[in-house]
């Protein structure tokens, strides 16, 4: 995200994993952690029984809560006000690290400046947090000696996404807790290897290792390494290139690995638009929502099907080897790019995963000290800048990259779609603990699929009992973009007013529903909230 990276660097966790467990407090954010990141769930709660603090901020009342010091149970969207509360109430009680924030940031009096209305009886309004719980839990983050904030998608799917992560980057470095061990701020990444495609340029404006692609000495760098012209124009984020499939700018589109006819939002218009194209190309390990439109479906190998690395969420490299041979005609995705860069005229000629690490490394700074070599003895968390550097266990110890971390004075502002009467319910969308993302691979699970068979809509009892749903009823609920049909299920887990729903099951497809506006900055889509009606089917 711009604003973060110019003090971060890029998205990744600033710290590690197992200093989860050796933390004085953890403040759990917008993830559901035992579900989404089980592993790192169960570090939470071993850091807990330690005597770790943890403090969850969430609207859903998650598995976390149970072990959590304190949960501030915030209105959906409102984070951006809770966290400025938060600094509201650490400044204005001098709580602050004050010989860091003179030394190490930048930008404090117009961040002082914003949050001095955001006192709790303020945030209580807007949020629903309780002003005496927001002050118990500003206490507790600040006079921690070491703290660590955990965030996910549930802070980063809004339109105001970009705010919301800077204002953790805010909370974190008012405490000094950026640049030591068993703090930082901490996004947990979704997927395997979803860091390690960031790392080698997988964004539209970014080369390998978050090298801006505007930047004319890196392009230059780059057209050496690859003798080829690039262009210093960033690309399109996913939901600019539909827009411009739909406007006819863009004429084809290859997809891999992404199943955008279950995960995007408004699927009815992503459709459409996809239906414009002249050709769709989608190269995946099964025959997708998506893959079904397509003009051409290229079959690849799984993670267990091929050698390489893997970059996880705290910034490890890790090699994967090859256990099992490709069913059919499926290659490696590396096979398939430079067989059809080979016949368009642009010769890719590696021999193997190994062949592009090497080149790799030498284009990418904070690979550059990682080999395949190094990595038969275990992972090594990047920035490794040379061959003799052990890894990097947390970053910014001394000085931030750009040299002082920036605080950013942001305002709260409101969800894009807000409850009314005609649609008097907020939904929210997220995973559970048994199905990845749009159940491409796990829905194909036998047991998972017991465990979890259909999407459910969680609604509060209070709630339930007036529209008169009883558990297990079908239900009907609409957006202004569609409709979906699924069991009820009656819990407190959701507050009054809102309702929650899994997106993994084709034949209920959430993301009918759900709203397209993006953050303006980091183009996210606001899956988080949107207005919806509930009644029985």
């Amino acid at each position: 995200m711009a604003g973060l990276a110019a003090t971060f660097g890029s998205g990744a966790m600033t710290n590690s994993i197992d200093e989860i467990e050796f933390t004085d407090l953890i403040l759990a954010t917008g993830t559901n952690t035992t579900e989404n990141h089980p592993v790192i769930g169960m570090k939470v709660k071993r850091a807990v029984k330690k005597g770790t603090k943890l403090i969850v901020i969430d609207p859903r009342e998650i598995d976390l809560v149970k072990y959590a010091d304190i949960w501030l149970r915030q209105n959906p969207g409102t984070d951006v006000a809770v966290i400025n509360g938060l600094l509201n109430v650490i400044i204005a009680e001098g709580l602050y690290a004050k010989e860091y924030v003179k030394d190490r940031t930048e930008g404090f009096d117009a961040l002082k400046k914003v949050v001095e209305k955001y006192t709790p009886a303020y945030v209580e309004k807007i949020s629903g947090v309780p002003a005496e719980d927001l002050k118990k839990a500003a206490r507790m983050y600040a006079k921690a000696v070491r703290a660590s904030i955990l965030y996910a998608m549930g802070i980063t799917q809004h339109i105001s996404g970009t705010d919301n992560v800077k204002s953790m980057a805010n909370l974190s470095m008012l405490c000094g807790n950026v640049g030591i061990e068993g703090g930082g701020v901490n996004p947990l990444r979704g997927q395997n290897n979803v860091q390690g495609a960031c790392d080698m340029g997988g964004l539209p404006n970014v080369y390998p290792a978050y090298q801006q692609v505007a930047n004319e000495d890196v392009r230059k760098k780059f057209e050496a390494a690859w003798n080829a012209q690039l262009s210093p124009k960033p690309g399109l984020t996913i939901m600019e290139m539909m827009d411009a499939a739909g406007r006819g700018t863009i004429k084809a589109i290859y997809i891999m690995g992404e199943n955008p006819m279950l995960s995007d939002p408004d699927l009815q218009h992503v459709k459409k638009e996809l239906q414009k194209l002249d050709l769709m190309i989608v190269q995946d390990l099964f025959m997708t929502e998506t893959a079904q439109l397509a003009d051409v479906v290229l079959p690849v190998a799984s993670f267990a099907e091929k050698d390489g690395t893997f970059s996880n969420t705290e910034r490890r490299v890790q090699r994967i080897r090859k256990a099992v041979n490709a069913p059919g005609e499926a290659k490696a995705d590396w096979e398939v790019i430079c067989g059809i860069s080979n016949k368009m005229g642009y010769a890719m000629n590696y021999a193997s995963a190994k062949e592009i690490f090497e080149e790799v490394v030498k284009v990418t700074p904070s690979y550059a000290g990682i080999s395949y070599e190094r990595l038969e003895k275990g992972g090594i968390q990047w920035p490794c800048p040379t061959p003799e550097h052990q890894g990097t266990k947390f970053l910014h110890k001394d000085k931030f990259s750009r040299g002082l971390g920036l605080f950013s004075a942001i305002e709260y502002i409101a969800p894009n779609e807000m409850p009314d009467k005609q649609y008097p319910f907020l939904l929210s969308t997220g995973r559970v603990l048994y199905h990845y993302h749009t159940g491409t691979m796990t829905t194909r699970s036998e047991g998972l699929s017991e465990r979890c068979p259909e999407s459910l809509v969680e609604i509060n009892p209070a709630d339930a009992e007036k529209m008169k749903i009883s558990e297990g009823q079908r239900v009907k609920v609409t957006s202004r973009r569609g409709t979906v049909e699924a069991k009820a299920s009656i819990t407190k887990k959701s507050a009054p007013g809102s309702i929650f729903m899994n997106f993994h099951f084709a034949d209920t497809s959430v993301n009918l529903l759900t709203n397209p506006a993006l953050d303006p900055i980091g183009k996210i889509p606001e899956y988080k909230v949107c207005a919806v009606k509930v009644e029985a089917a």
